[in-house]
C-alpha cells in the first residue's frame, strides 16, 4: 500500500532526524535511513551504491528487496512494482516479495496482474490469509471499478498545488471556509523532509465565494498554529472555536513524537496552541476527529494494545479541558494494519481510511454506522469512484448534503495528493413523447399529452411542429418525480384517445422515457379492428376473438366519452337474409362480451350488416387466380369494425372511462 507518505508525511509517522555521523558502509547507513530514520529517498540512493559494491547473489538479491522497500514507502509504487518484480528474478528467499509485487499492482490499476501475484502467493504460503484476501480483493477491486457508484468525483484545481494537498475541514458553521494541510512552498519551517522530499507540512486556510469559488489558500493565522515542525490533518469543533491537530516534532537528540495539539480562535486567529496529554512523547498519535456533541475525540495511533499497525483510539471528555484515556474501538473497525483519518458525521457514523480492510489498492475509505456511544460497526467500502486504486482519505461532508471533499493521490490530480470534490448528481427522469397518425403515419402536432401522478402532481403539454415534446426541468423541478407512478393520456380532436402509463418506482439512476403514440383518426368509413374469428357458421367467440376484443376494450376505456356502432359484416357465400342475421347475432357476441367486461353496453350499439357491405366484390373475387387467394378475400369481407357515433357520452357511475367497478377491476 502507499502508506510511507501517507503514514508518514501526513503527521502520524512523520519522524524526523538530524544528520548521523559517518556510517561503516552504505549498506548500513541505507539500513538505518530506511528501517529507523525513514529517509527513503537517501536510502534508495544508499542501496543502489551499496549494490554496486557487492559482490554476494543473495545479498544483491535482497539490496534490490529493499530498494524496492523504499520506493513503496516513499509512495512510488510503479518503481516499487519494478524494483520487487527484479527481486524475484534475482531470486530473493522471502516469498514477500511477490505478496508486495501484487499489492504495487493493485495500487497501479493492474487487477488482472494483481490477482495472478496474488494466487502464487497463496499457493507459496497458504497458511497466510494475505493470500486468499488478496485474491478476493483483487475481483471485488475490478468488479468495483467496472460498476462505479453514480459520484462524480474532481479536482479542487484553485486549492491544490503540486505539493501535498491533504486532509481538509470546514472552519466555520456554514461550510464556506475550509482548513488543509499542504507542504507548498511558503511554509513556516525552512527544513526539507528527507522522508517526501518537500516542506515540512502547513495548515492553510481558503473560504469559498458565492460562485463556489474557492479563494487562493494562505496560512492559518495564530502563533500557536504553524512552526517550524509538521502541523496538519486538523479538525474544528461543533462551534467552530476550537480546533484540534497534529503536531510532530524532533527533540534535540532526535527523540520524535506526533501529538495532539488544541488551539482557541480568537477573531481571525488562533491563540495559543496546547497538547492534550494522551501518551509518552514517543508515541505517534494524529488526525483527530471529533463527534457532533464535542465529547468525543478519535484519532490515529500505535499505541500498546492495538490490533496493528496504526488503530483508532478515542478519548472521553471528563470535565473542562480534562480527557480520559485512550480507548481502542475495537475489531470491528481496527486490522492488522493500519486505520487513520477518522471523521464523524453530523449524524455520528463514522468515516475512516484502512489499508487492512478489503479495499481497491492503497488507502481506501470506508463507512460505519453508529451503534451507541463509542461504538460503530457494520464497515462498508464506499467503492468507486470515491475510492480508486490510489490512496483515498480523509472523506468530509458538506452537512447533510450527498457531497463533500476527499484527498486522493490518483491520476488527474495536480500534484502528489490532492483535495478533489464529489457529489453525487440529483436523479433526473425525462419523458419524451412523440405523436403519429395511425394509418399514415404522419407526425400529429398540437396534441394533448397529459401527466398524472401518484404523488398528485399532473401537468399537460403540446407537441411541437415535428410531433414531439418532452417532460423535463420545470422551473428547476423534474416533472418526472423518483418512486412515482404516471398515466399517460395523448389526445387530438378527430382521434381517438391512447393512454400509457410509466413508473420511476425503484430505480436509483437518471433515466430517459421515450413512448411513441400512434392516434386512430375517427372515419365515417369505420375504424377496422383486428380479425376477430368465430366459429363456423355461428355466433360464438373464439378464444382467439376475444384476445382480439382486448384492442376495442382498450379503446373504450381511454375514451370514455365515445358511443360506437359495433359493424359486423359477412362474406357474400349464403343467403342474404341468413347473413343478415348471423351478422347481427356476432355483433351482438361482441358487446355482450366487452359488457362482461365492464364496458357500459349503453356505449356499443350492435348492428350486423351481412354481405350488403363488401370490400371486395364477387366479381373481383371471381377474378383472382387461385383458391388461396379468393379465401383471402373472403376473410378480409368477413371482418368487425365500428363506427362513433358520438363523443359526449357521460356514464351513470363515473367510474373510469364508462366502465363499471367490475371491469376496472
Amino acid at each position: 500500500m502507499k502508506l510511507s507518505r501517507v503514514l508518514g508525511f501526513s503527521l502520524l509517522t512523520l519522524l524526523f532526524s538530524f544528520q548521523l555521523s559517518a556510517q561503516k558502509s552504505y549498506l548500513e547507513d541505507a539500513d538505518r535511513a530506511l528501517y529507523e530514520e525513514e529517509k527513503y529517498f537517501e536510502a534508495i540512493e544508499m542501496y543502489k551504491k551499496a549494490y554496486v559494491k557487492e559482490k554476494g547473489r543473495d545479498v544483491k538479491a535482497e539490496i534490490i528487496f529493499k530498494i524496492a522497500e523504499s520506493y513503496r514507502l516513499s509512495d512510488q509504487t510503479e518503481q516499487a512494482q519494478v524494483w520487487y518484480d527484479k527481486s524475484i528474478i534475482a531470486q530473493y528467499a522471502d516469498p514477500i516479495a511477490r505478496l508486495r509485487l501484487a499489492e504495487m499492482k493493485m495500487q497501479n490499476g493492474k487487477y488482472d496482474e494483481a490477482l495472478v501475484e496474488f494466487q502464487k502467493y497463496a499457493a507459496e504460503r497458504p497458511e497466510d490469509p494475505r493470500g486468499k484476501n488478496g485474491i478476493e480483493g483483487a475481483k471485488k477491486a475490478q468488479e468495483w471499478e467496472d460498476n462505479p457508484d453514480t459520484y462524480v468525483v474532481e479536482p479542487v484545481v484553485l486549492i491544490n498545488s503540486e505539493f501535498y494537498d491533504y486532509a481538509p475541514t470546514f472552519a466555520d458553521k456554514k461550510n464556506e471556509e475550509m482548513i488543509f494541510t499542504s507542504t507548498r512552498e511558503g511554509s513556516v519551517g525552512n527544513e526539507t523532509s528527507e522522508v517526501t522530499g518537500d516542506n515540512f507540512s502547513d495548515l492553510y486556510f481558503s473560504q469559498r465565494d458565492r460562485k463556489g469559488k474557492w479563494s487562493e489558500p494562505v496560512l492559518v493565522e495564530g502563533e500557536g498554529v504553524n512552526t517550524e515542525f509538521s502541523e496538519g490533518a486538523a479538525v474544528l469543533n461543533s462551534r467552530r472555536n476550537i480546533m484540534y491537530f497534529t503536531r510532530c516534532k524532533v527533540e534535540k537528540n532526535g527523540y520524535v513524537g506526533c501529538q495532539l495539539i488544541s488551539a482557541k480562535k480568537m477573531g481571525n486567529k488562533f491563540g495559543q496552541a496546547e497538547p492534550i496529554p494522551i501518551s509518552n512523547d514517543s508515541a505517534v498519535i494524529g488526525h483527530p476527529a471529533i463527534t457532533p456533541d464535542d465529547k468525543i475525540i478519535i484519532f490515529a495511533s500505535d499505541l500498546e494494545g492495538g490490533m496493528g499497525g496504526k488503530d483508532l483510539w478515542y478519548i472521553k471528555e471528563e470535565g473542562r479541558g480534562q480527557w480520559s484515556s485512550p480507548i481502542n474501538l475495537g475489531p470491528d473497525i481496527n486490522t492488522e494494519g493500519n486505520e487513520m483519518f477518522p471523521y464523524v458525521r453530523d449524524n455520528g457514523d463514522l468515516y475512516f481510511s484502512s489499508d487492512g480492510h478489503m479495499g481497491m489498492g492503497g488507502l481506501d475509505i470506508y463507512h460505519a454506522k453508529k451503534q451507541g456511544e463509542g461504538q460503530w460497526g457494520k464497515v462498508e467500502n464506499l467503492k468507486a469512484p470515491i475510492n480508486s486504486y490510489s490512496n483515498d482519505f480523509s472523506i468530509i461532508f458538506d452537512g447533510d448534503h450527498d457531497r463533500g471533499y476527499i484527498t486522493s493521490s490518483r491520476p488527474g490530480g495536480r500534484g502528489k495528493d490532492d483535495i478533489w470534490q464529489f457529489s453525487r448528481p440529483p436523479v433526473l427522469f425525462v419523458l419524451k413523447v412523440e405523436v403519429r397518425d395511425s394509418e399514415t403515419g404522419e407526425i400529429l402536432p398540437a396534441s394533448n399529452v397529459k401527466l398524472i401522478g401518484t404523488d398528485g402532481t399532473s401537468a399537460e403539454k403540446e407537441t411541437q411542429s415535428n410531433g414531439q415534446t418532452e417532460f423535463a426541468d420545470n422551473g428547476g423541478e423534474s416533472y418526472i418525480n423518483p418512486n412515482t407512478s404516471y398515466s399517460i393520456t395523448v389526445s387530438k380532436p378527430g382521434y381517438l384517445n391512447a393512454k400509457g402509463k410509466e413508473t420511476t418506482v425503484g430505480l436509483e439512476e437518471s433515466k430517459i422515457f421515450a413512448h411513441l403514440y400512434e392516434l386512430i383518426p375517427i372515419k365515417e368509413e369505420g375504424i377496422k379492428l383486428p380479425e376477430i374469428l368465430y366459429e363456423f357458421d355461428k355466433t360464438t367467440l373464439t378464444d382467439q376473438a376475444k384476445d382480439s376484443l382486448d384492442y376495442l376494450y382498450d379503446i373504450l376505456v381511454n375514451n370514455p366519452q365515445i358511443v360506437i356502432e359495433l359493424r359486423a359484416n359477412t362474406d357474400s357465400r349464403g343467403s342474404d337474409k341468413y347473413n343478415l342475421k348471423l351478422s347481427q347475432g356476432r355483433a351482438e357476441s361482441v358487446v355482450k362480451y366487452l359488457s362482461s367486461l365492464g364496458i357500459a353496453s349503453e356505449r356499443m350499439v350492435p348492428k350486423g350488416y351481412g354481405e350488403t357491405n363488401l370490400l371486395i366484390s364477387d366479381a373481383e373475387i371471381n377474378k383472382m387466380a387461385t383458391e388461396e387467394e379468393r379465401e383471402a378475400a373472403h376473410q378480409l369481407n368477413r371482418r368487425t369494425d365500428f363506427i362513433v357515433l358520438r363523443d359526449d357520452y357521460v356514464p351513470q357511475d363515473q367510474g373510469d372511462g364508462g366502465a363499471t367497478d367490475s371491469g376496472e377491476e
